[in-house]
């Protein structure tokens, strides 16, 4: 596993990671996917709804404007080291576009702006897991074990094109005023967390997906 800073001074983008699509052989049957995605090293072309050297397999639940990059906080792979002792886990294992230091479901805001490189990303919502995860992994629990880790990642619309690259500074440039995270979303469709107030701020804010209309159907369930 790629060592992260322990000392880190700012947020930075840490790998950036690209796959096509390519047949991946499963039970029998090709399953179409761009799961694989591997570091590459120089500025990389940051599109409307992908980077560079990239393309989604199945825009049915992938891609599209409020899916076009994802993040990988780097500060998980310790975790999954953990848990699956003996396998490697280089920057790119968990699909995403961009592997990063210092930003966090936590902490990272539902609508706010970054600056990375020339481009600007706007946080439009958390990973849902599908199948293909598991085929990464070779694993048919990996689906579950990451929903149940609570570490989802973070799914990024292109609001301004631009390059970016390894290394580069990732700057916050401006935050929604609902000021719901990353996490709170997950918790609240998890129904870890019972607030009202928590639960109107979500549906006011640029949660896209289908996660406010699932947010709202378990909260009246």
């Amino acid at each position: 596993m790629p060592e992260l800073d322990n000392h880190p001074t700012a947020k930075r983008v840490l790998s950036v990671n690209v796959g096509m699509p390519k047949h991946v052989q499963v039970a029998g049957r090709a399953v179409l996917t761009s799961i694989f995605k591997s570091p590459v090293e120089g500025r990389v072309a940051v599109r409307q709804h992908n980077l560079a050297g990239d393309k989604q397999s199945d825009l049915t639940v992938h891609g599209g404007p409020y899916k076009a990059v994802y993040c990988y906080p780097g500060e998980h792979y310790p975790f999954w080291s953990e848990e699956l002792p003996g396998m490697d886990l280089p920057f790119g294992a968990f699909g995403e576009n961009l592997t990063t230091e210092g930003l966090s479901e936590e902490t990272v805001y539902i609508g706010e702006q970054f600056r990375i490189g020339s481009a600007v990303l706007q946080v439009t919502q958390p990973r849902m897991p599908c199948f293909k995860l598991g085929i990464r992994f070779g694993r048919a629990d990996m689906v579950k074990k990451f929903w149940l880790s609570g570490r989802p990642g973070i799914y990024f619309s292109v609001l301004e094109e631009g390059q970016l690259e390894a290394g580069d500074p990732i700057e916050s440039v401006a935050r929604c005023a609902e000021s719901v995270t990353v996490a709170d979303v997950l918790r609240l469709y998890r129904g870890e967390e019972k607030s009202v107030d928590l639960l109107r701020r979500a549906l006011r804010s640029p949660l896209f997906g289908g996660w406010k209309r699932e947010l709202q159907e378990r909260w009246d369930a």
